[in-house]
């Protein structure tokens, strides 16, 4: 489990392309200290490392994963945002993010605030997943609080550390990015599906 702060940024080195799996190599300040077989948020994908060598660690997404995220995109040099697992005796400083990224989303709009940014977000609504203004939202990885939320999109506003420290500093209008919908209110969702 994860909470959205983001740990680190990493940068993609070299992407192979294995039958429908892509192994990406990420190069970040704790490559090192990871473990094999240790879950590591990237992007907001839980992947589990399977090598390391010269602060370099390697991952796997598989076709599955692909199709749901925004990691077929990536290229050699993308920053990607990192996360290690919550400890039990850690602080709980984001909201509840399980690394299992719902959809993607595409950023429709970018507004410079004199001092912060504001992102406006547009997904495809046939999933039913749904956000709640001042509720949680998890974009790239990054717990963020919704500001704006209408059928199908949703605005959060960005602080300067967080540019500054995530990749949201590369995302424009076009571009894909993950999101993880807040646990709770998908559970509230499907039981108020299923009570019709």
């Amino acid at each position: 489990m994860f909470t959205g702060i983001i740990e680190t940024l990493g940068k993609v080195t070299r992407v192979d392309h294995d039958r429908g799996n892509i192994h990406f190599f990420i190069a970040s300040p704790i490559s090192n200290e990871l473990k094999i077989d240790q879950s590591v948020s990237h992007n907001g994908v839980c992947l589990t490392v399977v090598g390391i060598a010269d602060a370099v660690h390697q991952v796997t997404a598989i076709q599955e994963t692909l199709l749901k995220t925004n990691l077929g995109n990536l290229q050699v040099n993308d920053l990607v945002n990192i996360e290690r697992c919550t400890p039990a005796n850690g602080r709980f400083d984001g909201h509840i993010v399980q690394g299992h990224v719902d959809q993607t989303a595409t950023c429709i709009a970018k507004e410079d605030q004199n001092g912060s940014w504001l992102f406006t977000f547009e997904y495809a609504p046939n999933l039913q997943n749904i956000t709640v203004e001042k509720g949680s939202i998890t974009v790239n990885g990054i717990s963020l609080t919704v500001v704006n939320s209408i059928e199908k999109r949703f605005s959060v506003a960005i602080i300067p550390y967080t540019i500054e420290n995530t990749n949201l500093q590369h995302t424009a209008v076009g571009s894909v990015v993950n999101l993880e919908f807040d646990i709770v209110g998908k559970y509230v969702s499907k039981i108020m599906a299923l009570r019709g």
